[in-house]
């Protein structure tokens, strides 16, 4: 049996950054599900901070993000 893909593709906005990568999403969920169900910090994996201008900040396999500095997520990017 194949694995289903798990990884959903996002783009993050905070007042300072964009923020583009991938969350553990399960197959079917909404990303406004896993929001709500989100703690403190959202785990993003092959992420790629950008100031907002667009010039690139650095790249992590990991990064925690903070909801409260969360102002816009969406999928794909």
């Amino acid at each position: 049996m194949a694995l289903q893909e798990t990884r959903t593709k996002v783009v993050i906005l905070t007042g300072t950054y964009r923020i583009k990568g991938y969350i553990d999403l399960v197959p079917g969920a909404r990303v406004t599900d896993y929001m709500v169900e989100a703690k403190s910090f959202i785990a993003v994996t092959d992420a790629e901070v950008w100031e907002l201008e667009g010039r690139q900040v650095f790249t992590a396999p990991f990064i925690n993000v903070s909801r409260e500095h969360i102002e816009v997520v969406a999928p794909g990017g």
